[in-house]
């Protein structure tokens, strides 16, 4: 007996200095994935937007293409589909930026036109200036003491720092070349979502399993449906009231009517926007067309924008998100302010994860009042 209690003691003893080992070590996995993760999230840190947007653009498209899957006739080619999706994507974002390149493009020629025109020849006020509803006189006075002279206007525009002008050009295509390079890894990033992201979506419910439980799959769902309602609230919306809106500005005879559509449409993705996009449209028709073609816009546009941020944007995105509508509207421009444009989507996304903590954290329990 007394031998069989000593055998028990060290075995014992055994168990635990093993449970201790396996604690030491499992600690030591958790602080080396931490730095690990840490580190590789450092080292990717200019191309985390771009993973950001491809995760995004790849939740807003998954149902559609998950249906476009089950009717594909080549399943044994799977990077034709996803290779289609990529570039039809790709073809949305770039059709409007082409069409803005190409119209500013002409704008910047025109501008260099009359600016040696008016350097050679002088340049006498326009009929518009006459429209000006304020300010009226100074401007005119200003245009004839700078511009009506020839020799006027020349030293107007040799006073202009030129190397300023350049340094400008140079930014700018800085952050054209900087944002095409995120833009094409976005891209990259949903070919390869769109691939593999059936096998992607097994291993997130797996590891959400094993470290959350099922409150963290309900929650990962809650953001999702947040992103879906999002897209369809603000980005669909945004190009109905935009092609809507593009319309009205043909019919009233604005110059660049397809330009100011695109640009009200942007504009109407984002929250209280639009209005400026309408007043410059506005502006713009009273100074070129009449006041009546500005007035026609104004009205129409308000009555658009109050029927879109009124009463669909909250069914579209309240409903799939499960919050009050200005829970919604403080996550999108909360998260505009924090994270830019991607706060669009993170904003609301996570809003719906914090009110749904926080309802399960509130909720009556058995046994509990």
């Amino acid at each position: 007996m007394p031998l069989n209690n000593k055998d028990s003691e060290l075995n014992i003893t055994r168990q635990l200095n093993v449970a201790e080992q396996i604690h030491n070590q499992t600690i030591a996995q958790t602080c080396l994935t931490i730095i690990l993760f840490l580190f590789g999230l450092y080292t990717i840190r200019a191309f985390v937007p771009a993973l950001i947007w491809g995760v995004i653009f790849a939740i807003a498209c998954w149902p559609l293409y998950m249906k476009a899957k089950k009717h594909w006739p080549y399943q044994k080619l799977g990077f034709i589909l996803p290779l289609i999706f990529s570039c039809i994507i790709t073809f949305l974002f770039i059709f409007p930026l082409t069409i803005i390149a190409v119209e500013a493009t002409k704008d910047i020629q025109t501008a260099f036109a009359w600016v040696m025109h008016a350097s050679h020849d002088g340049v006498p006020p326009p009929q518009w200036l006459h429209n000006i509803p304020f300010a009226k006189d100074y401007i005119l006075n200003w245009w004839n003491d700078n511009l009506t002279d020839p020799q006027s206007a020349s030293d107007l525009f040799a006073n202009l720092h030129l190397s300023r002008g350049v340094y400008v050009t140079q930014r700018i295509g800085a952050q054209l070349f900087h944002r095409g390079l995120l833009f094409l890894f976005t891209i990259i990033t949903l070919f390869f979502l769109f691939k593999d992201g059936e096998s992607v979506i097994q291993q997130c419910l797996r590891g959400s399993r094993r470290l959350f439980g099922k409150q963290g799959e309900n929650i990962a769902t809650q953001m999702i449906s947040s992103v879906h309602g999002t897209v369809s609230g603000l980005v669909l919306v945004g190009l109905g009231q935009g092609i809507i809106l593009g319309i009205v500005y043909a019919l009233a005879g604005i110059p660049h009517a397809a330009l100011f559509g695109i640009v009200t449409a942007i504009a109407a993705m984002i929250p209280f926007c639009p209005l400026i996009a309408i007043t410059a449209v506005a502006f713009t028709a009273l100074l070129k067309v009449s006041s009546i073609a500005a007035i026609t816009v104004v009205v129409i546009g308000c009555i658009v924008i109050f029927i879109a941020d009124h009463f669909i944007r909250p069914a579209l995105i309240g409903g799939s998100t499960k919050l009050p509508f200005i829970w919604v509207l403080i996550g999108i421009l909360g998260g505009l302010e924090t994270w830019g444009m991607l706060g669009l989507f993170i904003g609301p996304a996570l809003m719906a994860a914090l009110m749904m903590l926080w309802c399960s954290w509130t909720a009556k329990k058995k046994g509990l009042s």
